[in-house]
């Protein structure tokens, strides 16, 4: 994990010079995302080890909060429990909050990972933290396809989701296989929507490029490859910035000011709402 601290330190230098406030991570970052159960159980950390430690060191150095996705080791009920999460420190190097993912992509998650906050110490899911006053939630990859759930963090008042991801063009399965088709292009295709439906800023964080590991002989083996296609979209549905598949540092002002209604005046999704005829919306599919 050295290595990924210190590239978060490079990053963390290059977004100081632009004054940002918050810097967002790619899923599991700290280790790289296609992993075998047992390396997950091998390099699975606690929420607030020394690793983390050293990540709030880095917040509080640079005055910046810092959104670090990582596989987390806990225990829950007296049980061991693997989990894909994300840590929010805020800029004085305190962490605010860890975000267990709740809804798992695929059979190989929910082989390796336990879905988050279903039990009462855990805390909620879906909680409101402020930034310098702004207003932030935080969900993880698969999650940015559940409109349910950025509606959720809009109505408790966020103003910018974040949405760590690691969206590919293959990935290496459990069984050895490679995924068969590319992952959706979310960043086109659903981010501007829940950005527009939501009237918030919505950023969604890709890795680029690609991913190894050595094997059991010491080699160097391909085991991934991104799509690269981070973005941060406007209340409008706007993509204020992509970049190409490579490692960028992309910087965005969240200025709520910016944008007015999209529809006549007094027309809005969340105050139009019948929520009163949504009540199938959490009943079981049948």
């Amino acid at each position: 994990m050295a290595y990924y601290l210190a590239k978060m330190e490079e990053a963390l230098q290059g977004a100081q010079r632009f004054e940002a406030q918050l810097i967002s991570f790619a899923e599991l970052y700290l280790t790289g995302y296609a992993l075998s159960p047992q390396e997950v159980h091998q390099l699975a950390i606690a929420r607030d080890g020394e690793v983390m430690t050293q990540v709030g060191q880095l917040a509080h150095k640079y005055q910046m909060a810092i959104i670090c996705p990582y596989p987390e080791k806990a225990i829950i009920n007296g049980e061991i429990h693997y989990y894909d999460s994300i840590n929010l420190f805020d800029d004085q190097g305190k962490l605010a909050k860890t975000y267990r993912k709740t809804h798992l992509w695929g059979p190989d998650e929910s082989k390796i990972y336990s879905r988050g906050h279903r039990h009462k110490e855990e805390g909620k899911a879906f909680t409101i933290h402020e930034v310098n006053g702004f207003p932030i939630g935080l969900l993880n990859c698969y999650e940015a396809e559940f409109a349910e759930l950025t509606r959720i963090l809009a109505l408790r008042g966020a103003k910018l989701v974040i949405i760590p991801t690691a969206a590919d063009i293959w990935t290496l399965l459990s069984t050895g296989e490679r995924t068969k088709i590319p992952y959706p292009d979310v960043s086109h295709n659903v981010i501007p929507v829940r950005a527009l439906e939501n009237h918030i800023f919505v950023a969604y964080c890709n890795r680029a490029g690609s991913e190894t590991r050595l094997n059991a002989q010491g080699e160097t083996v391909l085991v991934g490859e991104y799509l690269g296609n981070s973005a941060i979209a406007g209340p409008h549905g706007d993509l204020l910035l992509q970049p190409r598949n490579e490692e960028t540092l992309l910087i965005a002002d969240c200025v709520c000011a910016d944008y007015g209604s999209l529809h006549p005046e007094q027309t809005n999704y969340l105050v139009d709402r019948q929520s009163n005829l949504y009540g199938s919306l959490a009943s079981e599919l049948t």
